[in-house]
């Protein structure tokens, strides 16, 4: 079981309201990810899950049951940092096991305990091992393995690779992700990096400076944003956004339209411009177009074999239906 509820949760420090009255439920077995740019307090939100910080009103409750004045150890919750807090005079085996030594478990449920963890994140090979003696990848699969052992509700994730390199990030965000699947238990994982959130989550919270601005689906947020907000942070190019005239003529303050739904051509389009700069990614190449007289730059996602370069001059057709519009207070016309 795991499913964690947060009613009219608030935190101050001092003055200075980081998370206003704030409700959500997570749900049993449920990956969900909370997103949104530096400083918006996702991570201060699962620090309060956790107990790691003390909320200035409102309740938590953790499979239906009060835990707002419970410490952390007795949430039966169990966190993943982003600086894997491994010591390093310990091996890989007695790291794992040192929630539970602390909590003077059996030796031999111990045993049986690290055992799975080793076999689950394939670290039987690592096992003596310290952790200087381990790439980053490595050492966060121990992390994970210390938050398994636990045996917890829920496991909470702060930004876990955002030490790793490129390669790495990618692998693990896999073996995370399988983990989940496997393992069948409630994951929170707090990122600022929305690609991991598409790719990774059942269910995505928006934050921006505390509230909440949208939840659903990775789907649902990209083919439905409630804002203007949500629409440019969620996809990656991110959207762009027409205000002016050309937004007039759809009945709108500002369109939006996401750089996989314009059509870049040699030939005539409704837009036109000149290709600034391009970014070959091998399948798909980014054109970046400048002197439309619409917006400071238009982002286009063409075929990686498209080749315009620096200079050239080119027309833009946006798709219709897809085509978003938004009103003057940033909210998206249905």
């Amino acid at each position: 079981m795991g499913r964690i509820q947060l009613s009219q949760v608030t935190k101050k420090f001092g003055d200075v309201e980081v998370i206003p009255p704030l409700d959500l439920t997570i749900e049993d077995g449920e990956f969900t990810v909370f997103v949104g740019p530096s400083g918006c307090g996702k991570s201060t939100l699962l620090r309060l899950i956790a107990g790691l910080e003390d909320m200035t009103s409102g309740t938590i409750a953790i499979d239906g049951a009060d835990a707002t004045a419970l410490p952390p150890s007795k949430r039966g919750l169990a966190m993943v940092f982003q600086s894997y807090a491994l010591y390093p005079h310990m091996s890989v085996a007695k790291n794992i096991a040192f929630p539970l030594r602390m909590a003077k478990m059996d030796q031999a449920e111990i045993d049986r305990r690290v055992a799975n963890a080793a076999e689950v994140l394939n670290l039987n090979d690592y096992i003596d091992r310290r952790p200087g003696q381990l790439s980053g990848g490595q050492r966060q699969r121990v992390a994970i393995g210390r938050a398994i052992v636990r045996e917890p509700a829920a496991f909470l994730f702060d930004e876990p690779l955002s030490n790793l390199d490129a390669a790495l990030r990618v692998g693990m965000r896999l073996e995370i992700s399988e983990l989940h699947k496997r393992l069948e238990t409630t994951m929170v994982y707090v990122t600022h990096d929305q690609v991991e959130a598409m790719t990774m989550a059942d269910k995505i919270v928006v934050l921006r400076a505390g509230h909440i601005e949208q939840v659903g689906s990775p789907l649902e947020l990209y083919r439905s944003p409630r804002n203007l907000f949500v629409a440019g942070f969620i996809g990656s190019p991110k959207m762009n956004f027409i205000e002016g005239p050309e937004a007039a003529k759809y009945d709108a303050h500002t369109i939006g339209v996401r750089p996989e739904h314009i059509t870049v051509s040699a030939e005539a389009g409704e837009w036109s411009g000149r290709v600034a700069v391009s970014e070959h990614l091998g399948s798909d190449t980014f054109f970046h177009i400048h002197d439309t007289g619409l917006a400071d730059a238009l982002t286009v996602r063409a075929d990686g074999e498209v080749g315009f370069r620096y200079g050239d001059t080119v027309h833009l057709t946006p798709r219709p239906d897809a085509i978003y519009r938004f009103d003057e207070k940033g909210l998206l016309i249905p």
